[in-house]
């Protein structure tokens, strides 16, 4: 297979990344179909879409036909076998529990056709750990986009021992058809690239709150006007999520046992009060008076 070979790709979870994705990807030429479990994240992926490609046009960065032919190239379903069934190439984007995610490969293979290449869009769940869930565990690969996916470049595409050249080579080429910066991860490691090293800035981050040294918004300003970062890591951790920090620290407490990878306490306090950062207007800022 080659690159302009794809033409359908098929997103497989309707939230802030999986949406955001879907309509970035039909901006850019390809028919897409977005699924998701949830009715209620379908119909405001579906929202956005609407209120979105408007936007542009009154911006003057889209024209009214551009605009048209974006919002007839991607559409919403229930129905993951709807979502797959014509795709040459699907991106997962559900959530961050590794079960959840093999029984959503098991199933894609299934229902796919077997040229498509299943890619996760995981940032932190290797794809080796989900292709032995398929028949085609060649074709299985990170591709991890970042958030927003709509506005930032980067893309990490790792390949792992079981990924095909083909299969590396194709997303790379897909990352650049959609106007993304591609790195190539050569090894499967935790964290990848990016994320690794904001990991160890973030965990630095966390313990010098909890231990009283300073405020999140302190630490924050220190790394924006000190280290010329765009953004602090507790602002940025209110843009991903509260709640996907706590996931994914904790799945890998679940597969080491090692106390130390346990989520930090201030990140638990927040999660338990379901205070996941922008999407539910609190976080460690309060966004309810914006």
């Amino acid at each position: 297979m080659k690159i302009d070979d794809i033409k359908n790709i098929a997103i497989i979870g309707a939230g802030n990344m999986g949406h955001q994705i879907s309509l970035h990807c039909a901006i850019k030429g390809y028919n897409i179909t977005c699924t998701d479990i949830s009715e209620e994240m379908l119909e405001k992926a579906n929202s956005f879409v609407d209120k979105y490609l408007p936007g542009r046009v009154a911006k003057g960065k889209m024209t009214e036909d551009e605009a048209k032919a974006v919002r007839g190239r991607i559409r919403f379903t229930n129905s993951l076998e709807d979502a797959v069934k014509d795709a040459d190439y699907v991106i997962e984007a559900a959530i961050e529990v590794l079960d959840v995610k093999r029984k959503l490969f098991v199933d894609i293979d299934k229902m796919a056709p077997a040229h498509a290449i299943l890619a996760t869009n995981s940032s932190a769940i290797v794809s080796s750990k989900v292709a032995d869930a398929t028949n085609r565990p060649e074709k299985v690969v990170n591709l991890h986009f970042f958030n927003p996916a709509l506005v930032m470049k980067l893309v990490e595409v790792v390949q792992g021992e079981h990924v095909s050249e083909e299969t590396a080579r194709i997303s790379m080429d897909l990352c650049e058809k959609l106007d993304k910066v591609p790195v190539h991860v050569k090894k499967e490691v935790k964290g990848f690239l990016l994320n690794r090293i904001f990991g160890a800035l973030g965990k630095e981050a966390l313990w010098l709150l909890d231990m009283g040294v300073a405020s999140a918004e302190d630490i924050d300003k220190a790394c924006m006007f000190g280290a010329g970062h765009p953004m602090g890591p507790f602002t940025l951790m209110d843009l991903t999520g509260i709640d996907l920090a706590y996931t994914m620290d904790m799945e890998t407490f679940k597969e080491t046992g090692d106390p130390a990878t346990l989520p930090s306490p201030s990140v638990v306090e927040h999660y338990v009060k379901g205070e996941y950062g922008q999407k539910s207007g609190k976080g460690w800022y309060d966004y309810t008076k914006k």
